[in-house]
């Protein structure tokens, strides 16, 4: 047992965690010895049965506070995930079980409409991503800074992967959505849409799921996890890189592109009668700019 851990100095294991040129940061802090108290009890109250030393979970604490921010960082840090973290970083079977029962399970619902079989997928690549060392290097989820909630971080890195996924599987591509499904998420509870002839809905999707199959693979992803799978602007810019508003544009590009070839298609088919293909353009445009306008505000 160490010196410090003898004199019950949490602050002492944190400072032997730190380059004793940062010492300094520390003795800056008010309170750290109650704080690092109350956020350690904090986090064994909520993982009871995870048993995490002192001198584990401070040197990972310490990894986890950047210069010039320590203060900062120990005022908001979210104790109990990071513990949890850790804990799951070395490995320890109740933290694991924990993980899956309070993280993972809430995930699937995070992941938009994506088939049981690709969110199990998302599930099972997410675990060894975060969970699986390779080599010498640590499990990733050693690398969750604690600064926000974990469920949050973890369904950030799930819609990164389900993104990698869907964008490489082409059994998830938007034409291969039952016609249902293209017109009512393209018409939810239009009465516009509920008033055509049958024959008219029907060439509607037809028409739709020919326009959607000609489109280039990128703006067919951007599409898909937009409309069918429910991904944000700010999921998407997550999975894209670049900006907020960069994506947007890419998006909204996508959307003329497969108005261009709806009317392409529908043109022939409506060319004796103008008023019905405007019609029908005309609600596909409609829906879509609601279903776009969150993303362009």
């Amino acid at each position: 047992m160490s010196k410090e851990r003898q004199t019950d100095s949490l602050t002492g294991l944190l400072k032997e965690a730190l380059p004793a040129e940062r010492h300094a940061e520390l003795e800056a802090v008010e309170g750290l010895e109650e704080l690092l108290r109350r956020h350690l009890e904090e986090a064994r109250t909520q993982w009871p049965t995870s048993h995490l030393s002192d001198e584990t979970f401070l040197r990972h604490l310490a990894s986890q506070l950047p210069a010039g921010k320590v203060s900062e960082v120990l005022c908001v840090v979210q104790a109990a995930d990071l513990y949890l973290a850790c804990a799951c970083s070395t490995g320890e079977p109740s933290a694991l079980a924990a993980f899956e029962r309070h993280i993972l399970r809430h995930i699937p619902a995070r992941l938009g409409r994506l088939s049981p079989s690709v969110v199990e997928e998302v599930l099972q690549v997410l675990r060894e991503r975060l969970l699986v060392a390779r080599g010498n290097t640590p499990p990733k989820i050693a690398s969750y800074g604690g600064r926000g909630p974990l469920l949050t971080w973890v369904g950030i890195v799930a819609a990164r992967i389900a993104g990698e996924l869907v964008g490489r599987d082409e059994r998830l591509q938007l034409v291969a959505e039952p016609p249902e499904e293209l017109a009512r998420l393209l018409a939810p509870d239009d009465p516009e849409y509920a008033l055509l002839r049958e024959d008219a809905r029907q060439l509607l999707v037809e028409s739709l799921r020919k326009a959607v199959a000609v489109l280039p693979e990128q703006e067919r992803a951007l599409l898909r996890l937009h409309h069918f799978h429910g991904f944000t602007m700010d999921r998407l810019t997550l999975m894209y890189g670049g900006s907020r508003s960069g994506v947007a544009r890419r998006v909204a590009d996508a959307r003329k592109l497969l108005l261009e070839h709806v009317r392409m298609e529908l043109a022939p088919r409506l060319k004796q009668d103008r008023l019905a293909l405007e019609s029908l353009l005309g609600l596909v445009s409609s829906r879509l700019d609601i279903s776009l306008q969150g993303l362009l505000d």
